[in-house]
């Protein structure tokens, strides 16, 4: 899939940036671990700023500057609105966070273009472009690393006697009775945004051994995000995905399955489930 700049996939209304608000687990991880790395007299960038509700936090940390970057017009205004109105002194800059050229000496950058298997959203693309255009010394990033993991399970796709196997999100702290785990989460890629090359692909060849007879139909995708280091690590975890596999399979118990996939970060989800294959390598009977 070719993604084009201004295209409606890349735009995210600001009804949904404002329904981020309401994530109390984001929210808080990001306050705290904006807390810990903006020191009084930072020099902060932030990429892609939605609300402005991180500027802001920067702000009241004490930073010297702060520039928020956010591309969508009411996005922008809206934040630059609520920023003025608490009397941050934040440089909202209406510009396409891509093509932005920072200035020549940045403290911390934030950038929370995330999604669930860094599927849709930009940050690894924004990053990698900050960090072709920026020559200063190394900044902080926030977040500073990601882990994603993946995991076989049989999910419940049957609602009011109605099936249709579609991709769902879930609340990682809310039971999820619908979903039954086949196979501890395997991680399948992890990495910091300011050390070395960031990934082309986000892909996957895992093996799991199942520990209990299922149908396995689906995949759950779980990213976690490491705000920050130090000075004590503040971990983001976001909404999980399951993904339906294109044919289920009965497995039972001591059955060794092969799970694979690869996209682009930033790929949609049709990307990922074009992509994704699974097969019983070793059944438990043979062995």
């Amino acid at each position: 899939m070719v993604h084009h700049k201004g295209s409606p996939a890349d735009v995210i209304p600001l009804q949904y940036h404002a329904q981020m608000l309401l994530d109390d687990r984001r929210m808080g991880a990001f306050q705290a671990a904006i807390g810990r790395v903006v020191r009084p007299g930072s020099r902060v960038l932030e990429l892609g700023a939605g609300t402005g509700v991180l500027a802001h936090f920067a702000a009241v940390a004490g930073a010297a500057s702060v520039i928020a970057v956010e591309r969508e017009p009411s996005v922008y205004q809206a934040a630059s609105r609520s920023l003025a109105a608490h009397g941050d002194d934040v440089v909202v800059v209406h510009a396409d966070a891509r093509s932005f050229t920072p200035p020549p000496v940045v403290d911390v950058v934030i950038c929370e273009m995330l999604h669930v298997g860094l599927l849709r959203e930009r940050q690894v693309e924004v990053i990698g472009a900050f960090l072709s255009s920026y020559a200063g010394p190394p900044p902080a990033f926030l977040p500073c690393a990601t882990i994603q993991a993946v995991q076989p399970v049989a999910q419940d796709f049957t609602f009011y006697g109605y099936t249709v196997a579609a991709p769902l999100f879930q609340d990682p702290s809310a039971a999820q009775p619908r979903t039954t785990p086949l196979a501890p989460p395997s991680i399948f890629q992890s990495f910091f945004y300011g050390a070395g090359a960031l990934p082309a692909e986000c892909a996957a060849d895992a093996r799991f051994v199942v520990q209990r007879d299922g149908e396995l139909n689906a995949v759950r995708m779980i990213t976690k995000n490491l705000l920050t280091e130090e000075p004590a690590p503040v971990e983001w975890l976001m909404n999980y995905l399951v993904v339906p596999l294109p044919a289920p399979m009965r497995v039972t118990a001591g059955d060794t399955v092969r799970i694979r996939f690869a996209y682009r970060p930033g790929d949609e989800i049709p990307e990922l489930m074009a992509s994704l294959y699974a097969e019983v390598l070793s059944p438990a009977r043979s062995g």
